[in-house]
């Protein structure tokens, strides 16, 4: 008789320098480009791409990330050492975690499927017609 496995994927990232690793467990609930303007000041490009996780499934796995409070209730994880952004916490959803796609390991494995707060897009910056588009969050 066979025994049936699940496993679980796993997923890896850290910043530029190696100085911070962090690892995931599971698929993501959702994949994004974000335009407010808080994510564009706090990583110095036009959007920025999110793939977000349970939190009960991340762990940091090597380094200590710094930690940035951009707005009530929102904390930014970045490394102190590079300066990458690896994480946003937001107390308004506190089940999940926002994994910056660009620090993941593979980050091909998550595309994007909607850009959020177009309200606050810089106007050079093109969006993606084939993704689904709000003018604020995917919540309202």
């Amino acid at each position: 008789m066979s025994k049936r496995f699940t496993t679980t994927p796993i997923h890896e990232g850290g910043c530029f320098c190696g100085a911070v690793r962090y690892r995931v467990a599971g698929e993501p609930s959702s994949s994004v480009i974000c335009h407010c303007e808080s994510c564009r000041r706090a990583s110095g490009a036009p959007a920025v791409a999110w793939v977000t996780f349970q939190r009960t499934c991340f762990e940091i796995v090597a380094g200590k990330p710094a930690v940035f409070h951009s707005s009530p209730g929102v904390v930014r994880q970045f490394c102190g050492t590079c300066g990458s952004a690896l994480t946003y916490f937001n107390a308004t959803c506190p089940i999940s975690v926002d994994v910056t796609a660009g620090t993941l390991d593979e980050p091909d494995a998550f595309p994007p499927t909607a850009e959020i707060w177009l309200e606050n897009r810089l106007h050079w910056q093109p969006v993606d017609p084939a993704l689904d588009q709000y003018v604020g969050s995917t919540s309202g």
